[in-house]
């Protein structure tokens, strides 16, 4: 197995596990040579490994690195070959809408990325190297998690496979994965429907009861509740976590476009402190 060995050590305050295995390397190159033409934004950019991979695709590549020496050493190597940046990923903005990402996550950023990435509007595909587990949730595998289901309707999850902990260095106490995240084509829901969609999908998951049934039934009238999950083949007692991106823009639908959706909507704001509204809308496939 050919090996990259990075020159600098990664430094343990900034969470870096860098990858050093070709073939890992490789394979996420390859994932970004079949998106569509685009810039590449690589973020937490570490010792080049993956940025020389990317710049072997033909397209811009515009690397982000934290750590000042990295950066130095970084601008030596590829020189105009690629844009080198000193910033936080978390914070940098990109000046080239309709890029694809890339980056291996340092582990404990993650979340808040990830956050951050599905609130731009600028990026078209995402390739990001996250722990084992994480990138099998945030790809609904074995059921979904709440930051999945809240945006759906607008992205696509796919797990592109398994990174071996022994792929990085210093090496982690997990295995990685590699996630793809897609912005849709055509969007299950407009996007001025975002905050009434999520908010209901927020009182799903955070609500109490046993169920679907149990939890639903709080928020809606039951007999609505009961056509609903025998239209889905449910028998009340599934959770959350088992609904699909489907599934779940039907539940909106057919809640928000009820009649007592003003009721549904008190309920709503009683449970999560919100002060807007759902309201019935148009129904529309584009965001």
């Amino acid at each position: 197995m050919s090996k990259h060995n990075p020159r600098l050590p990664g430094r343990h305050e900034l969470g870096q596990n860098h990858l050093v295995d070709d073939r890992v390397i490789s394979r996420i190159a390859e994932l970004i040579r079949a998106e569509a033409p685009g810039p590449v934004l690589e973020l937490g950019a570490g010792d080049g490994a993956l940025t020389n991979a990317l710049i072997s695709t033909g397209r811009s590549v515009t690397a982000v690195e934290i750590d000042p020496r990295r950066v130095q050493t970084l601008r030596r190597r590829f020189g105009d070959r690629a844009e080198v940046v000193h910033a936080d990923l978390l914070t940098h903005q990109a000046a080239c809408p309709g890029h694809h990402i890339v980056s291996n996550v340092p582990f404990h950023l993650t979340t808040p990325l990830l956050r951050r990435l599905l609130d731009l509007r600028d990026w078209r595909t995402a390739v990001l190297l996250l722990q084992w587990e994480v990138a099998r949730k945030r790809a609904g595998v074995g059921g979904t998690t709440m930051l999945t289901a809240l945006w759906w309707p607008w992205y696509e999850f796919t797990l592109a496979g398994r990174v071996p902990a022994a792929a990085f260095r210093p090496i982690p106490a997990v295995d990685g994965g590699l996630l793809i995240m897609r912005r849709r084509v055509e969007s299950l829901a407009p996007g001025d429907e975002r905050s009434d969609y999520q908010r209901l999908v927020r009182s799903v998951f955070t609500g109490r009861g046993t169920g679907l049934r149990g939890i639903l039934t709080r928020l809606a009238p039951e007999p609505l509740v009961n056509r609903w999950l025998r239209s889905e083949g449910f028998t009340g007692a599934e959770l959350p976590r088992r609904l699909s991106a489907e599934q779940w823009i039907g539940l909106y639908r057919v809640i928000s476009t009820d009649d007592g959706s003003d009721t549904l909507a008190k309920r709503l704001r009683s449970n999560r402190g919100h002060t807007a509204t759902m309201k019935p809308r148009r129904q529309s496939t584009r965001h």
